[in-house]
């Protein structure tokens, strides 16, 4: 079947699909021995692929992953900034992986990668609509805040959120840890709506992606999600 060139390069294991399209635009790419142009497809099964000469290795097998993420690492294969990236975790899986979504920064927990486009685009697809449970631990004005988070409707700038499920799960003095679930995760939501409700985040920790938990996989440690956990993601 025929596909973009840029998808059947990022397929590879070569770059991403915004590179491809760079060497597609120098002329770095050729089908069957004739130059290619952004926009060309090709079916990988059929048609002799090259970059700078050289023919494209066949696909490598598609890799799932759930990495425990540490806070202080930037959800990109590599920073302008010199920030540690998710990516120097999982350089021992054996091919190159992406993030699926996002985990901010000063966030840490579930975070999926994999070599799968079209599993990542389904699942960071605003459509998709998955649930997204974390821990959060809170300081602040705590009296009643579990039902204040859960009756926000909007965050500050007036961008319309689904509610979330919100619960407590431990009461520590000036501390509290409360279960947040959301389906949409906007940027930095749930740190925004804390602020709306006169919390501070010390701490903010994703621990399920629709039916995937985190369960005791250690921090900064990664495993393969098994067959049955990537159907079950699909077909939520």
């Amino acid at each position: 079947m025929e596909e973009r060139l840029q998808k059947i390069l990022s397929a590879a294991g070569l770059c991403s699909r915004r590179q491809a399209e760079e060497w597609l635009k120098a002329g770095r790419v050729t089908v069957d021995g004739r130059i290619a142009a952004l926009g060309d497809k090709a079916d990988p099964e059929r048609s002799a692929v090259a970059v700078d000469g050289k023919p494209l290795a066949p696909p490598p097998e598609k890799v799932y992953l759930m990495l425990n993420k540490p806070r202080g690492y930037v959800t990109t294969l590599s920073d302008e900034r010199g920030r540690a990236a998710v990516a120097e975790l999982t350089a021992d899986c054996g091919t190159r992986v992406y993030p699926v979504g996002r985990l901010d920064c000063d966030s840490d927990g579930l975070l999926l990668l994999t070599n799968d486009g079209d599993f990542a685009q389904r699942m960071a697809h605003p459509s998709h609509r998955k649930e997204k449970e974390y821990h959060v631990t809170v300081t602040g004005r705590l009296a009643g805040c579990e039902r204040r988070l859960a009756a926000l409707t909007a965050l500050e700038d007036g961008s319309p959120i689904v509610p979330a499920r919100v619960t407590v799960l431990r009461r520590d003095g000036g501390t509290w840890v409360l279960s947040v679930t959301i389906c949409q995760g906007l940027n930095r939501q749930i740190r925004r709506m804390c602020a709306l409700a006169e919390l501070r985040v010390k701490r903010l920790q994703r621990v399920r992606e629709g039916s995937l938990t985190l369960g005791d996989l250690p921090l900064g440690k990664w495993r393969y999600l098994t067959a049955e956990e990537v159907k079950r993601l699909a077909e939520e």
